[in-house]
């Protein structure tokens, strides 16, 4: 049995439930936007401004054979200017699934999309080791929490961070702008250890290498005798160091860590330019 409502009240219903469907359209639709301080996963989000995000950018030498990822990607934006102004390929990590979504409606709106790609997940169980530059814009814990993932990348993968270092492994650059600072790291080669140094047609010597991070010292053996290196250099995978040997020569060498093994050029004072290569014992 169905009970007929006054026309009054069935009018008055019809109104009200028009007024909510429009009210719950209009919160539908309404576009997200991001509130500065807004409490994330392990951060809160503030925005890097746009001057020092080309700085950071510049810093790490960006070109367009670059893949730039961006750990914690916000609004989107460092991905997005690395993909508009520098040309390279970009992604972004961004933990909330929202602000995800907007960061990718902002490289949309910005035309990057076929370079830019903003993905939905958290930095410490996404693989980001295909990049050759990484950004971030974290706290110390956290950025020490990555150090020992960021140390296995590729040697010479460029690291930027802003205003957050690395506690003690010293960064290769830092600039500074309106009071704020991005720190720039490369990641070395990893050449701790003993290496059998031999030099095309000529000696060969023991070689002991001792690393922290990018800085470098180490000992040579002649015999009986340790000699230590001079002007040890260590840049991504490219390494320098000389010695004096017996006769009192000065060896040059330069040349480039592939895993357990290093090879380059030699130059000796009063000596042709020569081949070298070592092997890890």
């Amino acid at each position: 049995m169905h009970r007929l409502l006054p026309r009054s009240l069935a009018a008055l219903l019809v109104v009200s439930f028009a007024t909510v469907s429009f009210t719950v359209g209009a919160q539908t639709n309404k576009e997200y936007q991001p509130q500065v301080g807004q409490q994330g996963k392990d951060v809160i989000w503030v925005p890097t401004p746009d001057d020092i995000v080309e700085r950071m950018l510049v810093m790490a030498q960006v070109k367009p054979s670059d893949y730039v990822v961006d750990l914690g990607a916000g609004d989107g934006k460092i991905a997005i200017m690395a993909a508009k102004k520098f040309g390279a390929r970009s992604l972004g990590i961004e933990y909330n699934p929202d602000m995800a979504k907007h960061a990718q409606a902002n490289a949309e709106k910005a035309g990057v999309s076929d370079k830019t790609r903003i993905q939905q997940g958290d930095i410490f169980a996404t693989d980001f080791k295909s990049a050759t530059v990484v950004t971030m814009y974290l706290l110390p814990a956290l950025n020490l929490k990555l150090r020992p993932t960021l140390l296995t990348m590729r040697p010479g993968t460029r690291l930027v961070s802003h205003s957050f270092n690395m506690d003690d492994w010293q960064p290769d650059e830092t600039s500074s702008m309106d009071g704020r600072r991005a720190y720039l790291w490369i990641v070395p080669a990893n050449v701790q250890g003993s290496w059998k140094l031999s030099i095309a047609g000529g000696p060969s010597y023991d070689l002991s290498i001792d690393q922290r991070f990018q800085k470098i010292e180490g000992q040579v053996q002649f015999g009986a005798l340790q000699g230590g290196l001079r002007d040890a250099h260590l840049n991504g995978a490219a390494i320098e160091f000389a010695f004096v040997d017996q006769s009192g020569v000065r060896r040059s060498f330069s040349g480039r860590v592939n895993g357990a093994a290093m090879e380059g050029s030699l130059r000796s004072e009063g000596g042709p330019e020569a081949r070298w290569s070592a092997v890890r014992r």
